[in-house]
């Protein structure tokens, strides 16, 4: 397969392997390299591997927001998320 630019190959990988869409209920032992918030989203706790500051993202995510890591946890207060694994 031939990718052609970078949006091709941004759907190629958001396409492939499982998605899991999740609420309030707390996400722990996932693999997630994508989190997409679908709605407004208050994220009460997170951890992402190899990273540093991850605390800084436990605020309110706008609609539309992806955030591309290896997050291993999540927990929203409110909000709808999906979830995006290999």
């Amino acid at each position: 397969m031939t990718i052609e630019n970078n949006n091709e190959l941004l759907r190629e990988q958001l396409g492939k392997g499982t998605v899991e869409v999740f609420t309030t209920t707390a996400q722990t032992g996932k693999d997630f390299y994508a989190v997409q918030f679908v709605l407004e989203s208050v994220i009460s706790s997170i951890t992402v591997a190899d990273c540093t500051g991850e605390g800084s993202l436990v605020t309110t995510i706008p609609a539309g927001t992806t955030l591309f890591m290896n997050i291993t946890a999540i927990t929203l207060t409110s909000g709808l998320a999906i979830g995006y694994k290999e």
